[in-house]
């Protein structure tokens, strides 16, 4: 490796060609990247005292020992972001000189020849920067003065957009716009093949994983070391299908997820988004053993990736052509279930590997929009979801699949519970709807359950019967009585004040009867709604609270069927059910320093009591030498001694944060309970420190930890 200090715009100029290899990630800079390249151009160019700005490496690959005028395209792996957007730079400058030359060697002709292109050769040759794939065309017909293609490269052009306007509304700058970039300086990084290793060299200058989605990193490191022709096979086969069928924009929101999703599925783990990269390598140390050529494994890998991504494009991103499929991929993604996505993956992929058929998919589908749905209604905390979910398919039976699916939520602890018909009913009542995150989806879903011709909502928009304004009619008041006040705000937001309408507008804060019956030419009255939401409304003479109830009874019985929830006969059920081994019992008095009248009695009872509200998925077990405390398994063991109560934390020490630093790290330790960490508490106020530590276990185990 050679590493020199050299002029960007020198460097450019004396290279014959960049050309970035197949494994990069596109072109990415946003226009907040770009300002700051102006920014600092413009800053250095303004003022004489500052010789250089330096803008960090670029790091290539060469063939050999040749200098560098005399080398073949340099195969860039670390700087194209800068070279690009110092190329759309140029660019732009090129336009705005015009027949000038505002600084030396910025005139149109010079900018071209220097640092766009290679005058005397043809074809690909004749350009400095090759981009790869949809960057690389859209790059080369701006230089070549040719239509852009069809599906061109949305940052290229939005960011040479962006420096053309700045030159054209700063054209008095452009000398000194000029003058900073010729002030442009980077390390140039040279590499040579066969001697060094670019992999390690690019992880080490990316090490803090923000500058590369985990995506890219795993692109990267999948094609990296491969020889060129089967680099650009297996890209050309496998990853640039997967590029294309997300898109542009969705390559860069979604693939990292998919990543974790995939993960997953093929690990049983949940990795952390921000450590997708690093999992992905373990799993690929795991397995290379087991071939021969880590080659063949790499193939097996982009195989099985281009699979699943094409699964994860039909459920997340509507490519679904299946029409009832289609319907239900898209009431997950309005109701943001896409926690879910690793066991609708599976099951989808069984779909496609004909191992359960489309209509025991769509059920199980609905299965789990009506798990997420209820426990949101009911508001059961959601952070035990992605560790309900990754786990699944352990529980699935292939050859009973939707019996199993269902024997499994049905049979899921109170904290991850499948929200039983009467729980949903009485909360679905009561809980403030219109506030609520997916209120246009749960409209929708209850006007077109069990129709064939779908109402479209998008054209209506959420009413309240009873209206908002704080200071109602004199109408309004009349049919709500005495009470007005209260009944308003009990009743606003619920479920059977709201409906859908296409007239909100005209019906404003008007009285129940003027919106029953709309008495103008251009709207239609409650009366006259084709929506199934609005039946019986034109029956009813006023609009008070005993209305308000009856129509939210009926709407919550409806809503059991739209989001049911599955049954299994009992004696179906007893065949799912896990065999518990005898245990003896013990109580709180078996334990000698938890008798009574024992010191640390009171201390116990009260740190008890607030283990046990943390979370209502937690369960105490009184054993003979501790009392664990768990939600799937412990988070926390007490052990009572004489004069403390010593604690231990089940989580992995270094994960745990202890700003007081009180606890003990026991790894390796024999001792009662389990976990990495030992804490003592010994007096009351030394709770609510405990506690603050007993809960990150808790979270942990519950996934509460890792949002995605």
């Amino acid at each position: 490796m050679k590493a020199t200090e050299a002029s960007l715009l020198e460097f450019i100029k004396r290279s014959n060609q960049f050309s970035i290899p197949v494994y990069q990630r596109t072109y990415s800079w946003t226009e907040k990247e770009c300002r700051q390249l102006w920014e600092d151009v413009l800053r250095s160019g303004s003022d004489e005292q500052v010789p250089v700005h330096f803008m960090g490496s670029i790091v290539y690959i060469q063939s050999g020992q040749f200098a560098v005028m005399d080398a073949p395209p340099l195969l860039v792996i670390d700087g194209q972001q800068r070279l690009t957007s110092v190329t759309l730079l140029l660019l732009a400058l090129e336009e705005a000189v015009g027949n000038d030359e505002p600084a030396s060697g910025f005139s149109r002709e010079k900018i071209r020849d220097y640092y766009l292109i290679n005058r005397l050769e043809k074809g690909n040759k004749n350009f400095k920067l090759l981009l790869s794939q949809t960057d690389r065309d859209t790059l080369v017909s701006i230089i070549a003065g040719r239509v852009k293609p069809a599906n061109h490269s949305i940052r290229v052009t939005e960011n040479l957009k962006f420096f053309r306007d700045l030159l054209k509304d700063q054209k008095k700058r452009i000398p000194q716009i000029c003058k900073g970039v010729a002030k442009l300086m980077v390390v140039d990084v040279s590499l040579t093949r066969g001697q060094d290793n670019p992999q390690l060299i690019f992880e080490s200058m990316n090490s803090t994983g923000k500058e590369l989605s985990q995506a890219d990193l795993i692109r990267n490191y999948v094609l990296m070391g491969l020889e060129q022709d089967l680099q650009t096979r297996l890209y050309e086969d496998y990853w640039r299908p997967m590029e294309l069928e997300f898109g542009q924009e969705a390559y860069g929101s979604h693939f990292d997820s998919f990543m974790r999703d995939y993960l997953t599925i093929v690990t049983g783990e949940i990795p952390n988004l921000s450590q997708v990269y690093e999992a992905f390598k373990s799993r690929n140390v795991s397995l290379v053993k087991d071939f021969p050529k880590a080659s063949d494994l790499t193939e097996i890998l982009c195989k099985e990736l281009r699979e699943y991504s094409r699964y994860y494009c039909n459920i997340a991103l509507g490519h679904e052509t299946d029409a009832d499929l289609r319907i239900a991929f898209s009431d997950l993604r309005e109701l943001k279930v896409d926690v879910a996505y690793p066991f609708i993956l599976e099951v989808y992929s069984d779909l496609k590997n004909s191992v359960l058929p489309k209509e025991d998919v769509l059920e199980i589908i609905r299965i789990v929009e009506a798990y997420v749905f209820r426990r949101a209604v009911c508001t059961i905390p959601t952070n035990s979801l992605n560790k309900t979910f990754a786990t699944l398919t352990k529980n699935i039976r292939k050859d009973r699949y939707v019996e199993s699916v269902k024997a499994h939520f049905l049979g899921l602890p109170s904290y991850k519970r499948f929200p039983s018909n009467l729980e949903f009913e009485r909360e679905i009542q009561y809980r403030d709807l219109y506030n609520f995150r997916s209120r246009a989806y749960w409209l929708r879903r209850v006007e077109n359950f069990g129709k064939k011709e779908l109402v479209s909502t998008t054209n209506y928009s959420i009413e309240h019967i009873l209206p908002q304004n704080d200071v109602l009619s004199k109408e309004w008041r009349n049919d709500l009585g005495a009470n007005w006040r209260e009944v308003q705000e009990k009743w606003l937001h619920r479920l059977g004040n709201l409906t859908l309408t296409a007239y909100n507008s005209e019906y404003s804060d008007k009285p129940f009867k003027y919106k029953r019956d709309m008495p103008t030419a251009t709207a239609k009255g409650l009366r006259s709604s084709p929506l199934r939401l609005n039946e019986g409304l034109g029956l009813l003479e006023k609009w008070d609270e005993s209305a308000i109830i009856e129509r939210g009874q009926r709407l919550a019985i409806l809503a059991q069927n739209v989001w049911k929830a599955p049954t299994l006969p009992a004696e179906v059920m007893a065949t799912y059910a896990k065999k518990a081994e005898p245990k003896q019992v013990y109580e709180i008095g078996d334990h000698p320093n938890l008798s009574e009248h024992s010191k640390m009695r009171g201390v116990f009872d009260a740190l008890r009591k607030e283990i046990l509200a943390l979370d209502a998925g937690v369960n105490e077990e009184i054993l003979k030498l501790y009392v664990a405390y768990k939600a799937e398994t412990n988070f926390v063991d007490i052990v009572p001694q004489v004069s403390r109560l010593r604690l231990s934390i089940n989580m992995d020490f270094a994960d745990l944060i202890d700003p007081k630093g009180l606890c003990k790290d026991i790894r390796g330790v024999g001792r009662w309970g389990n976990g990495d960490a030992e804490l003592g508490v010994s007096a009351l106020e030394e709770i609510p420190y405990a506690l603050s530590l007993i809960r990150q276990a808790l979270d942990q185990q519950l996934g509460g930890s890792d949002s995605r």
